[in-house]
């Protein structure tokens, strides 16, 4: 296997990884939104008691991390060409 389809390959993975992550920190996120408005109520508690940075800090990194690994998959290519630009096969 050449160097650049292994560092392709190796690239996807890492893309893949950071999709399972994404998951993960969306699931959390969405977790702890539910359980807070379950413990405040959806309208006694206010919208500036939920809406706060740390009660969607997971659901930001879930989506920015979905959005790296999408990438990473689609443009492994690039990437690993990009990476190795300067060696040769």
């Amino acid at each position: 296997m050449k160097q650049k389809q292994l560092a392709n390959v190796l690239i996807k993975v890492l893309g893949l990884s950071l999709c399972s992550e994404s998951v993960m920190h969306l699931v959390m996120g969405l977790m702890n939104l539910l359980s807070n408005f379950e413990n405040r109520g959806l309208l006694g508690a206010g919208f500036t008691s939920w809406s706060s940075l740390s009660l969607w800090s997971n659901v930001f990194s879930g989506l920015l991390l979905a959005v790296l690994g999408i990438y990473f998959i689609v443009a492994s290519r690039k990437v690993a060409e990009w990476l190795l630009k300067g060696e040769e096969d």
